[in-house]
């Protein structure tokens, strides 16, 4: 399927009067995604890169611990849409029967359905340190480039990206989605299965930062988030607990840094 139709529309413009103009419209398309046979989530996204994001998405889940971890994906075509099975090794079947016995439902803004506060905020584990800050130089690299590695959004001007950034700023893999953490768990799912080890590398998000999106930094193993728009109170705090750096409102001349105060929270 492709990640991306071309609908027909009427433009009506500022000084009257009406034009009828084609453009490509994103796809956004249901995905049941199957571990080990039990039905898990069903995700709204584009379908395209869905391996990656069956590692990215299982990974993020902590259904997995590493790309040897998944046997197979496959992805199947239905007139409804699509059905991802993964299989996980046997050792971690376990994994996948304690944690849909949490999820009643799923929701893309939070937490809806799981049955306790302990499973909705689980401790995350605390990054190793990064040798150096991210440097202001390689933010703004990677934000010029940012464009050039977007061609759905810059055909529909509908969809977030994730992109994995060298230390310098120079783009290494770019992923897109409707929905901001599919993109994440597709670029997740990438350097995953490309062996690719985050280390001083940092990813940079075209949406706001969400506590889920730094989950999904700290359970990968990357250290350092950059994104487009602001954080919420909870991401800051998420990142505290686990060591991610925090870069947000990214600009082509500026950012912003979250600093901790004395207190508890920030």
């Amino acid at each position: 399927m492709s990640a991306s139709e071309r609908r027909h529309f009427t433009e009506t413009l500022a000084g009257g009067g009406d034009e009828p103009v084609a453009r490509e419209i994103a796809v956004e398309h249901p995905c049941a995604v199957e571990v080990n046979g039990l039905g898990y989530a069903v995700m709204m996204l584009t379908p395209a890169d869905l391996e990656d994001f069956g590692y990215g998405f299982c990974l993020s889940e902590r259904l997995i611990d590493a790309a040897d971890d998944i046997q197979d994906v496959d992805a199947h075509e239905t007139d409804r849409g699509t059905v991802l099975r993964v299989t996980t090794l046997p050792a971690l079947r376990d994994r996948v029967l304690e944690r849909v016995r949490h999820r009643v439902s799923d929701s893309s803004c939070g937490i809806c359905g799981i049955e306790n506060l302990e499973q909705a905020l689980r401790t995350l584990p605390r990054l190793a340190a990064r040798a150096a800050p991210v440097p202001p130089a390689s933010v703004f690299r990677a934000l010029e480039q940012m464009r050039a590695h977007q061609p759905l959004n810059r055909a529909t001007g509908a969809v977030h990206a994730a992109l994995a950034c060298e230390p310098d700023g120079a783009i290494l893999v770019a992923r897109e989605d409707v929905g901001r953490h599919n993109a994440f768990d597709k670029l997740i799912g990438a350097m995953l299965r490309q062996s690719e080890p985050w280390g001083d590398r940092f990813a940079l998000l075209s949406s706001r930062c969400s506590y889920e999106l730094v989950e999904k930094a700290a359970l990968a193993g990357c250290t350092a988030l950059v994104t487009v728009s602001a954080p919420t109170t909870l991401a800051l705090e998420r990142a505290r607990e686990a060591g991610v750096a925090l870069i947000s409102l990214a600009r082509s001349d500026s950012y912003l840094i979250a600093k901790a105060p004395a207190g508890p929270s920030f």
